[in-house]
């Protein structure tokens, strides 16, 4: 499994514009082949944060969604981010 986790910062004014420019994205992703999870969503603390969860079987799931990444307004909309990929061996269930 494929891990990706982590935020963007973007204007706190247009971070629910941005949100919901990405409800396209996120629709995309939870219907391909290989996605477990896939979630943007607002930090309680921070107005500027969205945080990002993102669960794939497999590399290749991944890779073959990803594409090439946010559209230009997107991209020019995030001031920063700190996201990264976490290739998982081993899992456990909480219950």
């Amino acid at each position: 499994m494929i891990i990706v986790a982590g935020h963007l910062i973007v204007d706190p004014d247009h971070r629910e514009t941005y949100l919901a420019d990405c409800i396209v994205v996120v629709t995309q992703a939870r219907h391909t082949a290989g996605c477990l999870d896939f979630c943007l969503s607002v930090d309680l603390i921070d107005p500027a944060r969205i945080n990002i969860l993102e669960r794939w079987q497999t590399r290749q799931a991944l890779d073959a969604f990803r594409g090439s990444g946010p559209s230009d307004d997107q991209h020019a909309a995030i001031q920063d981010a700190a996201v990264a990929e976490y290739d998982v061996t081993d899992t456990h269930q909480i219950s």
